[in-house]
């Protein structure tokens, strides 16, 4: 066709205008159900626009760097961003994503294991998605006032939030965030689809706490992704990357902003059966002779 145009690094042709409208799609669904869109598209770039090679994780990666900062913006206009949180996420994070790298260049360069670790990814999310949906979240009290630091050291975190106190214990949280960046580093997503869970069930958080630590950890490890993929020969597709972080940025931004009016039951049961029949379908070749 006259309008495809040709993307060099993925290797593929196609109309300028389907990478930002799918990652818009993506997005919007996705954020309306207060999830990232990010590990959805790679699968939409490996299977349907068979873009295969190293720098596919790269330019998912190059996706969150564009995508995520208007909703770190509107976190942090909201007064929901804790920088200790995000402190401990991102120096657990960062040399997570370069492990992250070196295993994604060895070990799961073979499709058929970066597929499977996709799959599994996907599988867990999928699962805790379904788990939510008979077993509604704790529901939180939501404080207009910032948190308020009681004790900040090497090895705990206290603070107050509506009017109750936490605590942290900082290498585990440290050590929970590195497995989550080797994961997210691998695979292209930053690692907050998986750490937010992870909070919110085992560190007993707020999510008011952490949305905008666990988003921003993302963005920072998401740079950090690109910066060590360029340096390593293996460099996004820069077009396709902000084509798809330009439809995926204005798809977070509506989404959340429709949240209220979409059906969260309906939408949630669709994205549950999309990521658990992909995870189905990246699993279980893996398996097979």
């Amino acid at each position: 066709m006259i309008l495809d145009y040709y993307f060099p690094v993925a290797q593929i042709k196609l109309p300028l205008f389907i990478p930002p409208l799918i990652s818009f799609i993506i997005s919007f669904f996705c954020a309306t159900v207060g999830i990232s869109g990010a590990f959805l598209l790679l699968p939409f770039q490996v299977s349907i626009l068979n873009f295969t090679s190293l720098p596919v994780t790269a330019t998912n990666h190059l996706f969150n760097v564009i995508a995520i900062p208007s909703g770190v913006y509107r976190y942090w206009r909201e007064k929901r961003f804790y920088y200790p949180i995000t402190l401990l996420i991102t120096i657990g994070t960062f040399p997570g994503v370069v492990i992250g790298y070196f295993l994604r260049i060895s070990l799961f360069e073979n499709l058929k294991n970066f597929k499977f670790l996709v799959g599994s990814v996907l599988l867990v999310i999928g699962l805790k998605m379904l788990y939510d949906l008979f077993y509604p979240k704790k529901s939180y009290a939501f404080s207009p006032e910032p948190a308020k630091t009681i004790l900040f050291s090497p090895l705990k975190l206290k603070f107050e939030y509506s009017q109750r106190v936490y605590e942290v214990n900082n290498p585990s949280l440290i050590l929970t965030a590195l497995v989550i960046g080797i994961i997210g580093g691998i695979y292209g997503i930053g690692g907050g689809a998986l750490m937010a869970p992870i909070l919110l069930a085992f560190f007993r958080l707020p999510p008011y706490i952490f949305a905008g630590a666990t988003l921003f950890g993302t963005f920072l490890t998401s740079v950090l992704g690109v910066l060590i993929f360029v340096l390593g020969g293996h460099g996004p597709d820069y077009l396709l990357g902000i084509l798809f972080g330009i439809g995926g940025s204005l798809g977070i931004y509506l989404g959340a902003k429709f949240q209220r009016k979409m059906p969260q039951k309906a939408l949630s049961i669709l994205l549950i059966a999309i990521i658990l029949f992909i995870a189905f379908q990246y699993i279980w070749p893996f398996f097979k002779p």
